[in-house]
């Protein structure tokens, strides 16, 4: 750490770019401290989806995900050998980094070691990936270039074990330089763009946040009465988009507003922990924002505050890689915002952002319409039982089942079935209703083994005024056989002979 902390004796930046470009190291450890108990944590939490979701025959086989993938350039370490130990040796990796990234052990390879399992299990859970993961893996891979170990690590005292640098000791620096613009600007853009997607009837009309909170859509039981009926949509509604629009440029242009914009984002995220199932984009969100985090904070006193540390040529391989990645991130953002966003990126570009999991599409919640909808994965026993294995195997609510979304064993599944309906997500449709049923036949004995399996998706009209519901099977179990047999003739019969009243699937 010590040649990442050395001063340089280059001519120093303007002032302008030092106000809102550098980063206090005590700010950058408490977001490395964050981002490391975020990735343990992602890590521990898979855990319950090994046998699903991880698995070789599960319901994301890897010759399916490859094909959905469509790029040699879209890696993954989980994704090399189709074995049963691969996805395991990943999650324990991913853990492992995450401690050692809390920790500040090694802290510039434990940034490393954390990307690399955070990209490659986000990538072999694909279908089951939201935005909060994208994030996660973008903030570190600027983390990467920048000194996350110079403050409260295990690095640090071993520093000043030696007498490299007083930092143990509490004293910090201000860290300037190509990575500090590169993560102030990822933060920036990634509420600059949210911001921009809302700018619609839908959040105008203050219905987007009602919509949003239902069970049925994103939000939690908590978020669904706290505000699903609130008088106050509206005003919050144009506060939310005006506090994406305004905040990435104050960051930028009125340096010293910071502690203020650090204190409005951290408590906008956690309220939307609370309100929304949204996995971990909401504590990835507070833990952002902490690199931002005022000298003033750690040092009340200004005589406290160290001299400003600029290093802005410790490498010039490393900030030439930077600024490099700098530019992939910025041409994927200006395609996604661009005229041509509904257009593929052009290959050359997907493949450059997907080498380094850049991608810049950020309009999370941009028009946000009535999304009265569940899925349910009708299973018949042999016990002639018939209940939902996506729910545990509680008895079926065949219409609009009791908590929505919500009612899903949690977020990963969530984000699944939302995603699946879709014509290019229901390729893992056939492979999810195989692995419903074999695990549940693994863990229960023969006699409440599933016979038949139906994997729906239905929701209702998207205008308050119109109640048909749209029904849609993804998937039935067994699977037909080459001789015409099979499960699916007799759903195909029996949704036939009740169809009377209801809308074509979507």
């Amino acid at each position: 750490m010590a040649d990442a902390c050395r001063p340089t004796a280059r001519r120093p930046p303007p002032a302008w770019a030092e106000r809102a470009f550098g980063l206090d190291t005590r700010s950058l450890a408490a977001f490395r401290i964050a981002s490391g108990a975020i990735v343990a944590a992602d890590a521990l939490l898979r855990v319950r989806d090994l046998g699903l979701l991880f698995a070789p025959r599960g319901a994301i086989p890897l010759d399916v995900l490859r094909a959905w993938q469509g790029d040699p350039c879209c890696w993954s370490l989980a994704t090399i050998v189709d074995a049963s130990w691969c996805g395991p040796a990943c999650l324990l990796a991913e853990g492992l980094a995450g401690v050692a990234l809390a920790a500040g052990w090694h802290a510039r390879l434990a940034t490393v070691a954390a990307w690399l399992a955070v990209v490659s299990v986000l990538r072999r859970t694909g279908p089951a990936t939201n935005a909060g993961d994208a994030w996660l893996a973008c903030l570190l891979f600027w983390g990467m270039f920048l000194p996350l170990g110079a403050a409260w690590s295990w690095d640090a005292r071993r520093a000043a074990a030696r007498g490299v640098t007083a930092t143990a000791r509490g004293l910090s620096a201000t860290v300037l330089g190509p990575p500090t613009a590169a993560l102030v600007l990822q933060i920036a853009v990634v509420y600059l763009a949210a911001g921009l997607s809302k700018c619609n009837d839908s959040w105008f009309s203050g219905d987007a946040i009602r919509f949003a909170v239902s069970v049925h859509d994103h939000g939690t039981p908590l978020g669904e009465r706290w505000l699903g009926a609130t008088p106050l949509a509206r005003p919050l509604s144009w506060a939310i988009v005006g506090l994406e629009l305004a905040g990435p440029l104050l960051l930028v242009s009125r340096p010293g507003l910071r502690g203020p914009l650090v204190a409005a984002f951290v408590a906008f995220h956690a309220a939307s922990c609370l309100a929304l199932s949204i996995g971990l984009f909401g504590y990835v969100g507070m833990a952002a924002w902490l690199p931002l985090a005022p000298a003033a904070w750690w040092a009340p006193r200004a005589a406290d505050r160290p001299p400003p540390l600029l290093p802005w040529g410790r490498s010039r391989p490393v900030t030439a890689a930077c600024l490099a990645a700098g530019a992939v991130a910025t041409a994927s953002l200006a395609h996604d915002l661009g005229p041509g966003r509904e257009r593929p990126e052009p290959v050359p570009l997907r493949q450059l952002a997907n080498l380094g999991c850049l991608h810049q599409r950020w309009g999370m919640f941009g028009t946000v319409e009535r999304q009265d909808q569940w899925a349910s994965a009708r299973a018949e026993l042999a016990d002639g039982r018939v209940v939902d294995l996506l729910r545990g195997g509680r008895p079926l609510d065949a219409e609009r089942p009791v908590g929505g979304f919500h009612s899903l064993p949690h977020h990963r599944w969530h984000k699944f079935l939302w995603n699946l309906p879709r014509p290019e997500h229901r390729v893992f449709a056939d492979p999810l209703a195989a692995a419903l049923a074999e695990d549940w036949d693994r863990r229960h004995p023969a006699t409440a083994r599933v016979v038949a399996l139906e994997l729906r998706y239905a929701r209702l009209g998207r205008t308050a005024d119109d109640d048909t519901l749209h029904e849609l099977l993804l998937a039935a179990w067994p699977r037909r056989t080459a001789g015409g047999a099979g499960n699916l003739d007799r759903l195909l019969e029996a949704a036939a002979d009740g169809a009377g009243g209801r809308a074509p699937a979507p």
